[in-house]
Formats: structure tokens, sequence, C-alpha cells
């Protein structure tokens, strides 16, 4: 860890001064409290930092959680071995788990099954619960429940140091997480030019605590978060019942977890009760378990969290991007990303050039600055990977 000023400590070994530049920014904000912590794979985002740890008191950014408002991870340990997937076909169950989950980005359900019903029912519960309609953000959002979504988005299949197999997939609040956030910056951007808020930045304009638009995001946010847990849930038991009809039996779930890496608590924190959003970072109390990816073709890990309250109890979320997409796209080849894919079955096309592990610092050294931060439990090498375009 190193402190780069009194209100702005990190643990990134890799970063570059554009990152520094507007994690500094977001840390001189006034209701910054203690200070802003930067997790081993920061990046340049949109206002805050992504990778950033910020605990506000007596208000809260908008753009500092992020508009994949509840982004985050699944994964279930199984009972099946390495052994017993040997000799099967990958190709196979990569394509039984394209066609039951939607893919890429404005794919949706024709229609909703069994499983996500009583999901819907429990969002519609809580919507109402909150005092608003989600379809006013999206008319659909209910055939976005159970989609995935593109960008670094993914599912797989994967097996860890003792031979287990892992299903493990990363997404967030789709569509209508995405208008939820958008909506809400939009007002904190509009109050500021009301009262004539000079900010650093437009995407550091906040909402304050007591007012109605504060009141108002904190529903809609908590419902949104909700949205992506259960869109994570119901995504997983999809792999489940493909991955069982490729073994031939049903999937014992060994052990399950589930965590955000884009979203807001409030918790206590040196002496203080505040507002802490995670944007691209996750929940490391002491025992806790979280999930980090790596990129596509490098290894993930199960950890425990260690609880360290210089962080704020956070950890990070996964291999952070050096490389914007576009640059990876100018620097980077199909070839090498089939270099890097080596040995795992996924969809060979240049679609997923941006998304290629040398686009992404490497995760291996994200954790060793992590180490004070979480203990690793297991370690994931991918056998299938899947992602939308």
């Amino acid at each position: 860890m190193e402190k780069l000023s009194n209100r702005l400590l990190s643990w990134a070994s890799i970063i570059d001064e554009k990152t520094l530049v507007q994690a500094r920014t977001a840390s001189a904000m006034p209701f910054i409290h203690p200070h802003l912590a930067l997790m081993p794979d920061a990046h340049l985002g949109k206002g805050a930092t992504v990778g950033s740890v910020i605990p506000t008191l007596g208000a809260i950014m908008p753009a500092a959680v992020g508009v994949d408002i509840g982004c985050g991870m699944i994964a279930v340990r199984t009972q099946f071995t390495k052994a017993q997937m040997l000799g099967r076909d990958m190709a196979a169950l990569r394509e039984q788990i394209e066609r039951a989950i939607p893919l890429s980005a404005g794919r949706d359900n024709r229609r909703i099954v069994a499983t996500a019903e009583p999901r819907i029912a429990e969002l519609e519960e809580l919507a109402e619960k909150n005092e608003f309609d989600p379809a006013r953000y999206a008319g659909h959002w209910r055939n976005q429940l159970g989609s995935l979504g593109s960008g670094n988005h993914f599912i797989e299949v994967s097996v860890d140091e003792t031979d287990a197999v892992w299903m493990f997939l990363h997404s967030g609040s789709r569509g209508v997480g995405n208008r939820i956030a958008t909506h809400h910056i939009s007002v904190a951007q509009h109050l500021a030019k009301q009262w004539w808020i000079d900010l650093p930045d437009p995407d550091l304009a906040y909402l304050v605590e007591g007012t109605e638009e504060f009141r108002r995001y904190i529903r809609e946010l908590r419902w949104a978060q909700h949205f992506a847990l259960l869109n994570r849930e119901e995504m997983m038991d999809r792999v489940a019942r493909q991955l069982s009809e490729s073994m031939g039996t049903d999937v014992e779930e060994l052990e399950r977890i589930n965590c955000h890496h884009n979203f807001t608590e409030s918790e206590k924190h040196f002496g203080k009760q505040v507002w802490v959003s995670r944007k691209g970072a996750i929940q490391a109390d002491p025992g806790r378990p979280g999930l980090i990816p790596g990129s596509m073709g490098t290894a993930s890990y199960v950890v425990s969290g260690l609880g360290n309250p210089l962080s704020l109890n956070s950890s990070p979320h996964g291999a952070g991007r050096e490389y914007s997409r576009s640059a990876a796209r100018r620097t980077f080849t199909h070839d090498q990303l089939r270099e890097a894919m080596a040995g795992i079955e996924f969809r060979d096309t240049d679609a997923f050039i941006d998304e290629i592990p040398q686009a992404y610092k490497p995760i291996d050294r994200v954790m060793q600055d992590a180490g004070d931060l979480v203990e690793v439990r297991h370690t994931l090498r991918q056998l299938v990977n899947v992602k939308g375009d």
C-alpha cells in the first residue's frame, strides 16, 4: 500500500498518470471520509476510477457507483472433476450454454421461463415497496432477467487446483440498471447547475442525504443491485442445467458465492457511518468469500477477505484494463487471441480482440498487490469460455 496523500491510498503497483489524476480529483471532494482507496486493478473510468473504494459522508456520487449497478460475479463448485470432463464435447457444451442464455448487448429472453418467474415476482414486490415502476426505465426489464450482456461479461466452466469443476460468470443489472444510473447521474448534474456548485468534473455530481432525490436514488439503486444478483442466479441455474445434460447427471452444488463489485452500502468505518461506493471492488470483510476474475485465458480466484481497515474492507474485482478497447483492437491480432486461448473452448471470433488478456493488467500481479486484502482459497483455470459480442 502506498499513501499518495491524506485522502488517497493506493494498492496498485501498475497505474498510469491519468488514472492517478482522476483518483486525486475524486478524493478531494469535501465529503470523502476518511480517504479514497485505489485497488490493484485501478484504471481510468467515467468520473470516478474503476477499481476504487469511495466512502462519503452525507452524499453519494451516482457516477462513483457506475452505470452497471450491481455488476458482479457468481461461482458454484460442483461435484464433478476434471477427469470426468476429459473427452467430453466442450464445443457442444459451449453451444448449449449460448442457446440457453441470451448474449450480447440488446439481447433479451424471448419468453419468461419457469425459473425466472419467482425472481421476477420478487423484483416486482421490491419495486412496489420502493415506490417506483422499473418499466419507466425499461419496459422489457422482465425479459432481461437471465441475460448476459457484452464487454467483459462472461460465463465459464473452470477447474481449480484440486481438479474440482466450477461454474463461474460475470454480469450485472443490464439495460434497466444502466438507465436507472444514467437518470440519477443526470439528476445530480442538474442539481449542481441549479445550485451553482462548481465541480472539478461533471461526473462527480452528487446527491445530498436527506433530500428526496437522494432517497429515490437509494431505493432504485437497491432494486437494481438486487436485479443484478438475481440475474446472476438465474443464469447460473441455466448453466447448471446445461452442464447436467452434458455430464448425464444433476449438478450438486457444494458451494455458491454471489458478490457485487459495483454497488453502494452504508457501513461504519473510522468511527463514522458512511456510504461506501465500490466501483470495481468487492467487499472483503474478515472471512467473507469473494470472487476475483482474471481476463480471457487467465486464472480467476476464489478468495476470503482479510478485513483490512485501510482498504475499507475491500479488494480488487479483476485484472483491470491497461489498454482501452479501441487501443487493444489497434495493438493486438486475432492470431494473438487464439494463442492466448489455446486449450480453452471459446467462440473463435475477432469480436473478442479487445478482451485479449494482454489488454489487461497481469492478474498474478494484481493478486500479489492484494496480498494484505484477501487470502486465496482456490485458483480457477478455464475449460470453456462464453462471451457476447
